[in-house]
């Protein structure tokens, strides 16, 4: 049975609901394409896109946006930019079509991104309760800072990670955010509200919760932070969503792409 860009879109959304304002979208392509191939990745890179060509995928499912925005209306002037156009005219030469999910599986009960970070680091059957945009877990024995984030480093395949706060603190209370919620409005509340000896997060503002856990480290308080990276945290959820395409349209090839890792250390 023939199966549409739309028929991916209408069961990937559905356990989501109907969203009032989403990003979500189609941003290339049609949504009337036949689909003989999916691709799914964190960011829609250049490179991913070549990637996908190679692979026979003519979908292209990015959690993130393709052109440098998060509303996908671009920054000013980047159509005068050869970058811009080389990746426009690869996504037309493979006849790609790309679609947005973003917010919709962060609306999944529990959020498939914060999930997908949760069980990539085996800490499910740890976990104390899911909140909207957050993950508490209670690990049954202490471990330092130091041991989580070199557990960390090898499920995830980091080179490096990011702390605030002491290194040696003995840690069994846990909080996890993804993405860019690491910032101060939301993580700070989080940290006190929920008494955590640690915070993970994806990315924030460095002036506003890492500034918070450096003042409570300094007064020999908890928690402490460790910064995954905004495509670290995020990562384990879109492979999550290719798993469940997998098992929603068996008959298509669906590929996970990751992108190759962006920000490298000197």
């Amino acid at each position: 049975m023939s199966v549409t860009v739309q028929d991916v879109i209408n069961r990937l959304t559905e356990p989501a609901g109907r969203l009032e304002s989403t990003v979500d979208r189609v941003v290339a392509g049609s949504s009337d394409a036949m689909v003989h191939g999916i691709a799914v990745t964190f960011a829609a890179s250049f490179s991913v896109l070549q990637r996908a060509v190679q692979a026979g995928a003519n979908l292209v499912i990015t959690h993130e946006g393709i052109f440098y925005s998060h509303h996908e209306d671009g920054v000013d002037g980047m159509q005068a930019s050869s970058v811009h156009q080389d990746k426009i005219d690869l996504i037309q030469s493979g006849n790609l079509t790309i679609y947005r999910f973003h917010d919709a599986p962060h609306r999944y009960v529990p959020d498939m991104i914060t999930q997908g970070l949760v069980q990539a680091l085996d800490w499910e059957p740890y976990i104390d309760r899911y909140l909207p945009t957050a993950a508490l877990v209670a690990l049954p024995e202490g471990l330092t800072v130091q041991e989580i984030a070199e557990d960390i480093k090898r499920k995830l395949n980091l080179p490096y990670l990011r702390y605030v706060g002491n290194r040696g603190g003995i840690c069994s209370r846990i909080g996890i955010t993804v993405g860019y919620r690491g910032g101060g409005a939301h993580a700070v509340p989080l940290c006190v509200n929920e008494r955590l000896d640690l915070l993970i997060a994806g990315e924030g503002p460095e002036w506003e919760t890492p500034e918070y856990i450096g003042d409570a480290a300094a007064q020999g308080r908890n928690p402490s932070m460790i910064l995954l990276g905004h495509a670290a945290s995020e990562e384990p959820g879109m492979a999550c969503a290719a798993k469940l395409l997998r098992e929603l349209f068996p008959q298509i090839p669906v590929h996970y792409i990751p992108p190759v890792p962006l920000i490298q250390v000197i």
